[in-house]
């Protein structure tokens, strides 16, 4: 059987963003708050530098062989939406649509609320704030970013290049400062193994994988602006592979430096183990200069999602299949405001709410679904259309695609055995969107929406 051939990719959109804005959109979404706290977790899980460590990279290779395999997609179809698009053309609309829906009305924003809210708690740092007073600054910096990034897609490239380099530059000096200033001690990494035989291993490992691949998470960000990126054959594959590698190594060389500063020991009884690890080498500054970094990783992250989440919902309009309003682009900033704008309103009201926990924890697997059916859609196309032009072909095929997607269903049965109700509350919100695709298919091309 014939691929249906593929949909329209012309856009109101500008490629204006280069291999830099590229790489710095997906590394500056990847590096949120988790480096500075999920460490502590998988010493708490592993116990032991050689465990914690083989997790880190274990991980970040997994993350690697995702990247790896859709880079290929993002290659052959450069256009905006990212894995709407490739999930379209794979196994056809309602799958695109079923991700898309998903994304933006809890995958995106409920990250973005959950994210806002802790950079507002973090400016408590400074100044005491009540609860309400941390809504409303979460709240006004998703708008801020959001009118920012409605100003044009270059303002939001430059502002995302300024925050991740200030964000690597920080996790840099921090290391620098474990290693350099007095403190530390290799005595701290004497233990390479927890105790027990390699069996007992296994289920924490697990728990600490689990922990891992989250903080990785966020490396196909910049497929969603592949309809905004120059040349993109050669440079939407390359930024993918080049932004996963760079966090990867700055991750695994933080946890490190942390286990050396700490020790396992210590690491798994912190709840803030940057600010610990930082207070041992930079005294009273210490927690200062990490609650500066988290505040600048967190405005970074969240820059990146706000600047790439609204091409979802833009693409799906464009292809007939959502509010033909979200694909509206601005006459002179060339950039979807009304997609923009939807995004925020739905991250401010869970930020507002404190709903953004729950909802996001309902569809906590989506994510990994959705990425392992990515990875298998490389498969897939290279069955059903041999002939599509491939800039860049998956790097170790097959063996690249089937070993994430092996990962990915691992993760996706985890956690829906660790969490059955959740997990069906999930399944729930993202079959939800089958009216609403039903609905668009009937209107067609997007004729029955505002």
């Amino acid at each position: 059987m014939n691929p249906s051939p593929p949909v329209s990719t012309s856009t109101d959109l500008k490629r204006e963003l280069t291999l830099l804005d590229a790489v710095m959109i997906n590394a500056g979404t990847m590096i949120a708050s988790a480096i500075f706290l999920v460490p502590a977790d998988v010493a708490a899980a592993v116990p032991g530098v050689g465990l914690m460590t083989l997790a880190w990279v274990l991980g970040g290779a997994i993350s690697v062989l995702g990247a790896l395999s859709v880079a290929e997609l993002a290659a052959a179809y450069p256009e905006a939406g990212g894995q709407y698009a490739y999930l379209r053309e794979a196994y056809g609309p309602l799958w695109g649509f079923l991700y898309g829906w998903t994304a933006l009305l809890v995958i995106n924003p409920a990250s973005i609320a959950a994210i806002a809210v802790a950079f507002a708690r973090y400016v408590g740092f400074f100044t005491p704030l009540s609860e309400p007073a941390i809504r409303v600054i979460a709240v006004l910096s998703i708008f801020a970013l959001t009118l920012l990034n409605a100003r044009g897609v270059r303002l939001g490239a430059t502002t995302q290049n300024i925050l991740t380099f200030a964000k690597i530059g920080a996790l840099v000096v921090m290391v620098g400062a474990a290693f350099l200033l007095p403190g530390g001690s290799t005595a701290n990494l004497s233990q390479l193994w927890p105790p027990g035989t390699m069996a007992s291993w296994i289920g924490p490992f697990g728990v600490a994988m689990v922990a891992v691949l989250w903080a990785y998470d966020g490396w196909i960000e910049t497929t969603y602006v592949g309809g905004e990126i120059q040349d993109p054959g050669r440079n939407l594959p390359r930024s993918i592979i080049l932004s996963t590698l760079i966090v990867v190594a700055l991750y695994t060389v933080v946890s490190f430096a942390f286990a050396y500063v700490l020790s396992p020991a210590r690491m798994a009884g912190s709840k803030v183990v940057a600010s610990d690890a930082a207070a041992v080498v930079l005294g009273g500054g210490g927690a200062a200069f990490v609650a500066v970094a988290i505040l600048v990783s967190a405005l970074g992250s969240n820059n990146g999602q706000i600047l790439a989440g609204p091409r979802i919902p833009y693409a799906m309009a464009r292809g007939g299949l959502f509010f033909r309003s979200q694909a509206l682009v601005h006459s002179r900033y060339a950039t979807p405001v009304v997609a923009l704008l939807t995004q925020a309103v739905i991250a401010s009201v869970l930020a507002a709410s404190g709903t953004y926990n729950t909802l996001f924890t309902y569809v906590v697997f989506a994510s990994f679904l959705f990425y392992g059916l990515s990875a298998a859609a490389v498969i897939r196309l290279r069955r059903r259309a041999p002939a599509l032009a491939r800039p860049y072909r998956a790097w170790g095929y097959p063996l690249t695609p089937l070993i994430f997607i092996a990962f990915a269903a691992w993760l996706v049965v985890s956690t829906v055995i660790a969490t059955p109700r959740d997990s069906a509350v999930g399944a729930g919100l993202i079959l939800l969107g089958l009216p609403g695709y039903y609905y668009w298919r009937r209107a067609g091309a997007g004729r029955g929406g505002l």
